[in-house]
């Protein structure tokens, strides 16, 4: 079925606009085209009990916020073999993101550009719709600033979004860094992001305490990742999103990326980066603090450094709009293939080993 994806299928999205093609792709998950990539089984035995902030994974590979911006595709995503789902990123409001088009492919480097903007229905159209969902997977909710709120007001907007989506939300996810909305990542400095966490999890205990992780940026300097670990361990955030996408466009092969315009960075040239950030994270927290490892995963073997970086759990995108539908069955298998030419008995043991 693969072969049928790389010959036919991709080529056809791919000769449309990115957005356009990924629209069609979404169309054709929630009505069912998938069911023939659909997974007979996605828990492993090579990787154990994967438990995390108190929830148990199936396998360790989710699809990352920014693939089902509403949480319309969600078991359907599951069926193909991911173990949890990030909805999101969803705002208080509904907004439209930025003017098309926004979002581009850059095949010679394996990578995308967006600057979507955070389009999404809103929190209550989202929430209502999880509500209803009999769900087959762990599903995550990615929360971010409207637009048009001054990040003087950020944490008034934030807290708002997170008590409409916290009931349906096994986990939520903190979004402070993405590119794409003016000034947002003025929350990752020390004050912003103290104040703001502070204030999610004072709510966060009053509503019934579920894990709450941050997202963070690729771009960041290793005094300011040390300062982020410490800022988490000190107000009990449950894990670490790294990383989002990069606003750097160093080494590409694409000729003249500039003519995308702004946006992040996604795909295989941010796999370095982000692993670089992983072990920083896993170093200056000693281990303690839980890594979801995202950029660039390809391939099981690229999976496969996030873990020994430091990596508890995984997310993908690019690859996946890349690779197909197959794809999160494929890395998982062959991921499981690894830990037993590598003598691992467990995701556990593997975590971090490389650091």
């Amino acid at each position: 079925m693969n072969s049928a994806w790389e010959k036919m299928f991709r080529p056809a999205l791919f000769g449309l606009d990115a957005e356009r093609a990924h629209e069609l792709g979404m169309k054709a998950l929630t009505h069912g085209f998938a069911r023939p990539f659909y997974a007979s089984d996605t828990s492993f035995p090579e990787f154990g009990r994967i438990e995390r902030f108190g929830l148990t994974f199936c396998n360790p590979l989710g699809i990352a916020a920014g693939f089902d911006k509403n949480g319309v595709a969600v078991n359907e995503l599951a069926s193909l073999g991911f173990g949890f789902v990030e909805v999101g990123t969803v705002t208080l409001r509904p907004q439209k993101g930025n003017e098309k088009p926004r979002l581009f492919r850059l095949p010679n480097d394996q990578a995308l550009i967006n600057r979507l903007g955070f389009n999404n229905d809103g929190a209550e159209v989202v929430a209502e719709r999880l509500k209803r969902l009999k769900r087959k997977c762990i599903v995550g909710v990615n929360i971010g600033k409207n637009k048009d709120v001054p990040i003087e007001e950020a944490v008034e907007n934030y807290l708002s979004c997170f008590e409409i989506v916290h009931p349906v939300a096994d986990y939520i996810a903190v979004n402070v860094s993405s590119p794409n909305t003016p000034n947002l990542r003025e929350l990752q400095q020390t004050e912003k992001l103290e104040t703001l966490l502070e204030a999610l999890r004072t709510r966060n205990r009053e509503l019934g305490s579920k894990p709450l992780l941050i997202k963070i940026a690729p771009d960041l300097a290793e005094a300011e990742i040390e300062a982020i670990v410490h800022i988490c361990l000190s107000n009990e955030i449950s894990g670490v999103i790294a990383t989002n996408t990069t606003i750097s466009r160093e080494g590409l092969k694409t000729q003249d990326p500039g003519r995308f315009g702004d946006g992040g960075l996604s795909g295989k040239p941010l796999a370095a980066k982000a692993n670089d950030v992983i072990r920083a994270i896993y170093r200056h927290s000693g281990g303690r603090l839980p890594i979801i490892g995202v950029g660039g995963i390809f391939t099981a073997q690229d999976a496969f450094y996030k873990i020994v970086a430091g990596a508890s759990l995984l997310q993908a995108y690019t690859g996946f709009i890349y690779r197909g539908p197959g794809f999160a069955q494929e890395i998982n298998k062959n991921l499981a293939s690894i830990f037993r030419s590598k003598g691992f008995s467990s995701l556990e043991d593997a975590i971090g080993s490389g650091v």
